[in-house]
């Protein structure tokens, strides 16, 4: 005979309340109130008769019970969580949900949706472009192109590019009369920074890349300053500077010859690109209709879409 299980709603807010050790953060997150948490909390405890969250000096901690059952809790809200978003997934067949960076989205992923919309014609597009992780069981999100090492727990990850650093230019640059011809040569040209802070707070910079070059002599901290890549490859392409940038960022330009790579030089970097989504969803229609796509496109420049 199967056990009777406790109230799927005292079982949900104890999880979020475990997991975020707090009742207000597990309240807001299952937007009810702090004590209607609580209230479930201790429906549980007096339903399977063990304590499960005590409070010491003001904070919560959990009991023996409580981490010996959080994982598995865990686990089974999210194959819930994965089990209605499959279950929704008819009714939401044309919709295809994709959380990208910035960077790539406009740089890669944007110049090629129309070749997608072409493939693909019965999939419309939502884009969520933002630096955040998204969280596939509370956003909304199909897959993801995420930029870092390749370990998502709970996610399928296929890795899409790999990425080097390398300085890059107008070809209009060479024309003004300045020798561009070895790394040292950059002492009569102006330098465009970007702040390259990357996952586990990898940095790329000027100062790196000469190094890399065994280059001396030349200030790596002259020069304008941008928040952001694409401003910085803009104002490279307007013949204002060399700026460092990767493939991924610049691949279309330098297969287009608006930009070019003067030196042969890279600076690797631990991180890729990825193409993730939840373990089991590569067969759902549209996440394999999107992954097929994506590497198919791998390489491709854009004006080849």
């Amino acid at each position: 005979m199967s056990q009777r299980l406790p109230s799927l709603n005292s079982l949900r807010a104890f999880e979020a309340a475990a997991r975020h050790l707090s009742l207000s953060k597990a309240a807001r997150e299952l937007n009810v109130t702090p004590a209607a948490v609580s209230h479930q909390v201790k429906a549980l405890e007096a339903d399977i008769g063990v304590k499960l969250l005590g409070r010491e000096k003001g904070e919560f901690f959990l009991t023996q019970a409580a981490q010996a059952a959080l994982p598995a809790l865990s686990a089974g809200f999210g194959r819930l969580a994965e089990a209605a978003r499959r279950m929704r997934a008819d009714r939401t067949i044309h919709f295809l949900t994709i959380s990208v960076g910035t960077t790539f989205a406009s740089n890669w992923l944007v110049r090629r949706l129309a070749s997608f919309k072409e493939a693909f014609p019965e999939i419309d597009v939502r884009l969520q472009t933002t630096d955040a992780l998204a969280d596939f069981t509370r956003d909304g999100v199909d897959v993801a192109i995420r930029f870092g090492g390749g370990d998502y727990p709970g996610l399928e990850a296929i890795r899409i590019l790999d990425d080097e650093v390398f300085p890059v230019c107008s070809p209009r640059l060479l024309e003004r009369g300045l020798p561009l011809e070895t790394p040292a040569d950059l002492v009569n040209h102006t330098l465009l920074h970007v702040v390259w802070t990357l996952h586990m707070g990898e940095t790329y910079d000027w100062e790196m890349w000469l190094r890399a070059a065994g280059v001396e002599g030349v200030d790596f901290t002259r020069g304008p300053r941008f928040t952001h890549g694409n401003i910085a490859l803009l104002a490279a392409i307007q013949c204002q500077g060399l700026t460092l940038s990767s493939n991924s960022m610049a691949g279309d330009e330098l297969a287009a010859g608006t930009l070019i790579r003067p030196f042969d030089i890279n600076l690797p970097t631990q991180f890729t690109h990825f193409l993730v989504y939840p373990e089991g969803a590569a067969e759902i229609p549209k996440i394999a209709a999107f992954r097929a796509w994506v590497l198919a496109e791998i390489g491709k420049p854009a004006t080849a879409s």
